[in-house]
């Protein structure tokens, strides 16, 4: 139920190109950028286009890790996340693989970001049930 999230990146540039490469498998795509005094403000968008995830500048000297998950509409395509940003040389946390920790059929891969954020590709295959 998220409408937009946004992330600060030392280097707004070289985020927005982690992104763009890592998880293109799964759709995302500049939707807008804005520039402002010191860096870009970067808008990603899935298939509908919006752009619900954005990139800014972070203030000198800070340091924070996010979560971020990213549906993936496959399990497919959350190898296809993982062969992009593999093939890229950005850092793989986890490999996809099932988590059963979380649910039966939570299916993801884990990368770091440029700036330390845990992000990842998930795709859910729910049974009867889901969890919750």
């Amino acid at each position: 139920m998220i409408d937009h999230l946004g992330v600060q990146a030392a280097d707004v540039e070289a985020a927005a190109t982690f992104y763009l490469t890592a998880f293109a498998p799964i759709g995302l795509r500049e939707a807008m950028r804005y520039p402002t005094d010191d860096q870009p403000v970067v808008g990603i968008a899935g298939a509908d286009g919006f752009p619900h995830f954005w990139l800014s500048g972070a203030p000198s000297g800070t340091r924070h890790e996010a979560h971020i998950a990213f549906t993936a509409p496959d399990r497919d395509a959350v190898d296809a996340v993982h062969a992009a940003a593999a093939a890229a040389g950005y850092e793989v946390l986890h490999p996809p693989r099932v988590f059963p920790e979380y649910h039966p059929g939570y299916y993801a891969t884990f990368l770091r970001d440029l700036d330390g954020n845990n992000v990842e590709a998930v795709h859910h295959t729910f049974g009867a049930a889901r969890p919750g």
